[in-house]
């Protein structure tokens, strides 16, 4: 791979959290001789790799490429071809893919991996694994193995694993809009490295799963021994990635994201799109929750759900409780002991971007375009629920008719008028009772005491949950801060930025 450049080192410390990785290919998109290490660290069995694509000509190339550059390839790319009409199939031939077209299909990306899914999986022994992964997601090199070794570390007396997760960043970096994402998908990662790889969600960006934790999945549906759907994924979801997670954390499988599988991500370049994406992300968030109703499993999803609503609500709750205070008795002031308090929280918030580089530390510092960003998610999570009170139809399309647009939006508009009008009598009756500057005090404290803890890189949870071991302590040290990072995977011959 050759030594790399000062400058190439310079944007590996400074630049954003993803970077293309090295490859060595050749003309026609192979990796090339003696590029490929002793497989035998991997562990056992085949890998198939299924990449849905929808119209997808202007990425698939670069999502194809990364996998050809892996430095444990896969032993199949099939591209799962739903609907298209571009040049998505051809692309995908000339770089080696098989290419499977889905045959009437009409329950969007669930639907098409479930044919092909069909016709696989009989012919995968237990030992070999299937990678799912999204169309426009570029692997870092050594993706496949570290996922692939990570699925058969096994530790005894510890729950088989049923999925192995990515940790992701974004790209490309363009405007303010992506910059907001890409600090979200920093701070996640932090997250996640201080939970040692335990995930809530294995994504679609990329995840490799046992052909057998499938099969399981594929009996219990039968079965009904989970709630919805007869095959692997679940077509009435709306996120079958979260709802497959649940399914397998169901039937007693652990989900792991281990921060050495890093995987860049196409951001949404425009609010329109970040408001549509984000929304059906929530709504579908709580209709799986809904689906599956209160058990052990989804008690964890529930309590954040609520944390969640209780942040949506607190804004409101305070600015209504500082206005009325303001109006009635003046402006209260700002003793120093709460300032040097939300410092904290900001600090924290601040802290954890480092990684995105230094236009994500800055955007950080900056505060304000954050806090507008949070205001924004607020917006969406509010609109999530009134469709799922309403039992809105939920769907991947983003235009509709225009009368049931004019209609949605009447719901929507009443719904949210509905919900601040709570939250200010919330504000209210709890102004009567005098507790109100009481109930924001706590409110903040738990905030802060949540920063402290993840600035900490603790994560008491995890006795809870009887993971003291966490992950393999090959796992345990970011890639970026490993001895010799920037003169392997860390290193990048250009950024997405």
């Amino acid at each position: 791979m050759g030594r790399p450049t000062r400058g190439e080192t310079r944007k590996a410390a400074w630049g954003p959290a993803f970077v293309r990785q090295r490859r060595d290919l050749t003309s026609k998109g192979l990796t090339r001789p003696g590029h490929v290490p002793d497989l035998r660290r991997a562990g056992p069995g085949r890998i198939v790799v299924l990449v849905p694509a929808h119209n997808e000509e202007a990425l698939i190339a670069e999502t194809l490429q990364s996998l050809a550059a892996q430095t444990r390839p896969a032993d199949e790319v099939i591209v799962v071809a739903d609907r298209c009409t571009d040049r998505t199939a051809q692309i995908s031939t000339a770089h080696g893919a098989r290419v499977v077209e889905s045959v009437g299909n009409t329950q969007a990306k669930a639907g098409a991996l479930n044919q092909v899914l069909d016709e696989l999986l009989p012919r995968l022994s237990d030992d070999d694994a299937v990678m799912v992964m999204d169309s426009d997601t570029s692997l870092s090199s050594a993706f496949i193995a570290r996922a692939a070794r990570r699925l058969h570390e096994q530790e005894p007396g510890l729950p088989p694993i049923g999925g192995v997760g990515a940790v992701f960043f974004g790209y490309p970096l363009h405007g303010l809009v992506c910059h907001l994402q890409d600090n979200e998908y920093v701070r996640y990662a932090r997250e996640l490295h201080r939970r040692r790889g335990r995930a809530d969600v294995l994504t679609g960006t990329a995840s490799l799963y046992p052909a057998k934790a499938l099969r399981q999945i594929q009996r219990a549906r039968a079965e009904s021994t989970l709630p919805r759907g007869d095959d692997v994924y679940d077509v009435e979801s709306l996120t079958e990635d979260n709802e497959l997670t649940l399914a397998l954390k169901q039937l007693g499988y652990r989900c792991v994201s281990p921060c050495a599988c890093i995987v860049g991500t196409e951001l949404m370049p425009t609010w329109s799109r970040l408001y549509y994406q984000r929304l059906r992300w929530q709504r579908g968030a709580l209709d799986n929750l809904r689906a599956y109703g209160l058990t052990r499993v989804t008690l964890p999803y529930i309590c954040r759900q609520a944390l969640t609503y209780l942040s949506v609500a607190f804004v409101p709750f305070f600015l209504t409780v500082l206005l009325y205070y303001t109006v009635t008795k003046g402006f209260p002031g700002v003793p120093w002991f709460w300032v040097a308090i939300t410092a904290i929280a900001a600090f924290e918030r601040i802290w954890a971007a480092k990684r995105g580089g230094w236009k994500a530390l800055l955007l950080a510092v900056a505060i304000v375009p954050e806090v507008l960003f949070d205001q924004f998610l607020n917006v969406v999570y509010a609109k999530a629920l009134i469709d799922i009170l309403t039992r809105s139809d939920a769907t991947w399309e983003q235009t509709r008719a225009r009368k049931k647009r004019l209609r949605k939006l009447l719901v929507t508009t009443c719904g949210l008028v509905f919900q601040l009008a709570c939250a200010m009598g919330l504000a209210f009756a709890c102004i009567a009772l005098g507790i109100a500057w009481h109930l924001i005090a706590v409110f903040v404290l738990c905030g802060v005491a949540a920063a402290v803890v993840r600035l900490s890189r603790l994560y008491p949870l995890g006795l809870l949950l009887s993971l003291p071991s966490g992950e393999p302590k090959h796992d345990e040290i970011p890639p970026w801060r490993q001895p010799g990072a920037s003169t392997s995977a860390a290193t990048s011959s250009r950024t997405h930025d």
